[in-house]
């Protein structure tokens, strides 16, 4: 579903048709709407095919409008993942904001040669002739984003796609409502909201994108999603980039020196807490421990802990009740609980 990101007169009356049209030409759809996207995605391919976005100088404006976006916004940004995530302003700057502009400007200083064709190899057969590898635009491309990193997995695949010439629909996750708003008031304000749309909505929305032929489709999020977004992606021979959870263990040897074992358990905590309080493909979710060096490594963490975290607020909190319940039961298993040697409590009021 679609956001508007401006205000209008209640003593103002638009048909369905000029609604749509009005709001598809400033990059949004209203929610009464949002459920046909036939003719959302068909003017995309129109834009597409007509060449707007294929040179080089269209490609720069909008990584430019990206980079602008986020030096204006930047306090708008802190404030949406504050309210989504609990994120401090450092990790939102360093995870999100700071990672994603040096990404995009990366992109305008390499523009030019990625654009640039290639020689290729030809078989003697073949001569006198030569031969050129050109990259092409794919077209259509469809992003669905996720909710831990909500800014930065909408916007650097956002990124890419535009660098590479292609009309772009943006689904953020309907998870973290406040940032998919900012994306869906902004996203028209800094980039050409006739290639590049943002479209709102839960489950049902995403089910109704997939349903019509893209060129290529980019996911962020779990398998069981993944494999929906697939399937769906077969009807059309779509090819399709997945980015899923997994698990992610941190295997620890025994380490010669006690300089060592800090800078060890520094990296350990930051990779497991660090981003989005663990909510992240990329935290360890459990360890492998030579049993000798068990205690020392446990000893390390716990303090490291209260020297890294001295405050609630400088985690992010977890996302909704529901987690948090799913959490809160792994503590209260009997055997579970035995075992924790270090915090353990909850707070479900700090949601």
């Amino acid at each position: 579903m679609r956001r508007e990101g401006t205000q209008r007169s209640c003593h103002c009356q638009h048909s369905s048709s000029e609604r749509e049209r009005e709001l598809s030409a400033m990059g949004s759809v209203p929610e009464e709407v949002a459920l046909g996207f036939g003719g959302l995605v068909g003017d995309l391919r129109e834009v597409y095919e007509s060449g707007r976005t294929r040179g080089l100088e269209w490609r720069r404006s909008q990584l430019r409008g990206l980079v602008r976006l986020l030096e204006d916004k930047e306090e708008n940004i802190f404030d949406a993942l504050r309210e989504d995530l609990g994120k401090h302003r450092a990790e939102s700057f360093r995870d999100e904001v700071g990672v994603l502009k040096k990404s995009v400007v990366d992109k305008l200083r390499n523009l030019k040669n990625w654009a640039a064709p290639e020689k290729a190899h030809t078989p003697l057969v073949a001569f006198p002739a030569t031969a050129l590898l050109v990259p092409e635009p794919l077209g259509v491309v469809l992003i669905f984003s996720c909710w831990n990193l909500p800014i930065g997995l909408a916007l650097e695949p956002l990124s890419g796609a535009l660098a590479a010439g292609n009309a772009v629909v943006v689904k953020p996750s309907e998870l973290a409502p406040s940032t998919s708003a900012f994306l869906a008031a902004n996203i028209p304000r800094y980039l050409d909201a006739k290639a590049v749309k943002v479209v709102e909505g839960g489950p049902e929305v995403g089910e109704k994108l997939m349903e019509h032929r893209w060129d290529k489709v980019l996911f962020t999020g779990g398998s069981r999603v993944g494999r929906l977004i697939m399937t769906k992606a077969a009807k059309h021979l779509t090819p399709v980039a997945l980015e899923l959870g997994s698990k992610c263990p941190c295997i620890v040897d025994w380490l010669d020196s006690s300089r060592d074992s800090q800078v060890a358990v520094n990296r350990i905590i930051g990779a497991k807490w660090s981003t989005c309080s663990g909510q992240a493909c990329i935290a360890i979710d459990y360890m492998l421990v030579e049993e000798k060096f068990a205690p020392t490594l446990i000893e390390l963490l716990k303090s490291t802990l209260k020297r890294f975290f001295t405050k609630p607020e400088y985690m992010a909190r977890i996302l909704n009740e529901k987690h948090f319940n799913r959490l809160s039961n792994l503590l209260a298993d009997r055997r579970v609980a035995a075992s924790v040697v270090h915090g353990g409590h909850c707070n479900p009021k700090a949601l």
